[in-house]
């Protein structure tokens, strides 16, 4: 196997980075370019020219070892070509992929394109054609978003907003086959990109809010046959349990909270560890969000708001952890997950860590389950005061289940959570996490009656005027901040105060780390947080990548609300400001 090792500086803590767990094979191999297109090998392999996967790596760690643009040449970046996105309404959140001399990505609406990764000259381009929901298109929670695809063999797979998964030809564009995922006619929908394990194409989907059921579900990539379905929560007792795992989960519920099924979707965090054989799913919040209208004899509601290892060949549970008992806050653990190889006090530990919407940073024991530590990222945190280490429960203030005490409050996070879709990043050679965070508070307090409806919110949470609302606290943090975090000490290392919203961060070998924050494409020191680049790209930033062509590094972002664009930038490029 090859691995790399790097010591953190000043922390005493040694940091492992498994960069590709696969024996030693040709260089050929190693680009992961096989006649019929991206191979498993080569998404082992996570070769440092590419970006084949929307997390770089199995791992999601989103760090690129390239390293010709670098900390002292930085200032010299500059456009190399830029593309417009014949498709807009929504935000973007894709991240690009790169194979092979092409940039793979997605916009609004889950239209799909194919672009000269040298040049920007559109190789292709598909839109699905999905209506608007009030034209008679799927209802989506939080915007007509897409995160981007996955490549594999011949292919290009994305997940469409109406539940439809597609398997495109990556040559052409065109359609090779395209299975529903969900029910027809249903509330849910799908905004997160696929990932391939094993030969298969794993997705999840949205629509907690409306009222649904969660799932995720394997179909093998050359057919779209459905391998396997595991489902998140249990459904009606009198139809029978799928499984032990959804028996012993009905077990933590009351009521009949099959009705409106729910909630505990997987719309976005997932990574594989190929050699624990253990896919990584994180699961979203309960439908309806207040507990004591979904559940109202109480309980913990399992499996909403955790993190599951599932076994890859059959989808069946092996542990779980729960970040948010009862979840009563829309607090998921659907926010993106990481896999990392740390020394911790001397002991070497293969940990999974993820920044959720509840506020806390989680490093757990990625083979058993076992969490290690968990401590507070958010400045504004009143639902709780920690989280009890031995029992992996967190310690809820006395205020927080309104629906309890009958009394409505303002608590932190909100909704929005205090991290949500947009990716955290890592760098073997500092040792750090480099988080988007924010601060926010919601008034919760639940709803004097609730009645499920079809193609609506169905969130138990009462409405009320300002004028009925105690003052609301003011926030002691930044709204949003970029946060540095050392995983192994599980601490904050530095903070830059951001401003707008955030996009997500990528990490590279040169000791630089890309965001985007409000309309600027910006480049930090990873080390201190300095700030040594920017360029403004418009409102609603994406992901950045960075790949290698013919000697060159580029850097691409997607980003634009009204008119998205592609910029991609190279060293000595044409000055942006």
């Amino acid at each position: 196997m090859m691995l790399y090792f790097w010591r953190s500086r000043g922390r005493g803590f040694v940091v492992t980075l498994l960069v590709a767990s696969v024996m030693l094979v040709s260089t050929q191999v190693l680009v992961a370019q096989e006649s019929d297109g991206v191979s498993e090998v080569g998404l082992l392999a996570a070769p440092p020219a590419e970006w084949l996967t929307t997390g770089r790596d199995f791992a999601e760690t989103r760090y690129s070892p390239l390293d010709q643009i670098d900390v002292d040449n930085i200032e010299q970046l500059g456009l190399a070509w830029s593309w417009i996105i014949p498709k807009s309404g929504a935000r973007l959140e894709a991240t690009p992929v790169v194979s092979d001399g092409v940039m793979y990505a997605t916009g609004p609406k889950s239209f799909v394109f194919a672009l000269d990764a040298r040049t920007g000259e559109k190789q292709w381009q598909w839109d699905p054609g999905i209506p608007r929901g009030r034209e008679g298109g799927p209802s989506v929670c939080c915007g007509e978003v897409n995160r981007g695809v996955a490549l594999y063999g011949g292919k290009v797979f994305v997940g469409l907003l109406d539940g439809r998964l597609v398997a495109l030809d990556r040559e052409t564009g065109q359609v090779e086959w395209s299975v529903q995922t969900t029910p027809r006619g249903a509330d849910y929908s799908v905004t997160g990109a696929p990932r391939i394990v094993k030969g298969n194409v794993i997705i999840g989907n949205g629509g907690a809010e409306y009222g649904v059921r969660g799932y995720v579900t394997a179909y093998d990539t050359a057919t779209g046959d459905q391998v396997w379905r595991s489902y998140t929560v249990p459904g009606n007792p009198a139809d029978g349990f799928e499984n032990e795992a959804m028996r012993a989960a009905a077990e933590t519920w009351t009521g009949e909270w099959w009705i409106v099924g729910g909630g505990g979707t997987v719309w976005d965090g997932m990574a594989y560890d190929p050699e624990a054989n253990l896919l990584y799913v994180g699961t979203g919040n309960g439908s309806p969000w207040n507990r004591d209208v979904r559940s109202p004899g109480g309980g913990d509601n399992l499996y909403l708001s955790s993190i599951l290892a599932l076994n890859p060949d059959n989808g069946e549970l092996v542990w779980h952890y729960q970040t948010t008992p009862g979840d009563d806050w829309d607090y998921t653990a659907t926010q993106p997950l990481m896999l990392l190889d740390l020394t911790i006090y001397g002991r070497e530990r293969k940990v999974i860590v993820q920044a959720p919407k509840n506020g806390f940073f989680y490093v757990i024991d990625r083979l058993t389950g076992e969490l290690i530590s968990a401590t507070p990222f958010a400045d504004d945190l009143t639902w709780a005061i920690g989280v009890d280490v031995d029992t992996g429960r967190p310690i809820e203030t006395p205020e927080a289940r309104y629906g309890l005490t009958g009394n409505g409050v303002y608590l932190s996070p909100g909704p929005g959570g205090a991290h949500n879709w947009p990716p955290m990043s890592w760098n073997p050679a500092t040792g750090l996490v480099y988080l988007p965070a924010q601060n926010s508070s919601s008034y919760y307090t639940k709803a004097d009656e609730f009645e499920y409806r079809q193609g609506v919110w169905n969130t138990g949470i009462g409405r009320s005027s300002r004028a009925e609302r105690p003052e609301r606290p003011e926030l002691s943090g930044p709204r949003t901040l970029l946060l540095a975090w050392d995983p192994a000490a599980n601490t904050e290392a530095w903070r830059v105060v951001s401003s707008g919203a955030h996009g997500g961060t990528m990490s590279t070998g040169g000791n630089l780390l890309f965001r985007g924050a409000g309309d600027q494409f910006i480049a930090h020191d990873a080390r201190t947080g300095e700030e040594l680049w920017s360029a403004t790209v418009g409102q609603g930033t994406g992901t950045p990548v960075t790949y290698e062509l013919d000697g060159t590094q580029y850097v691409s972002i997607a980003a634009g609300r009204r008119v998205g664009r592609v910029y991609t930038f190279v060293l000595d490029g044409v000055p942006v400001r």
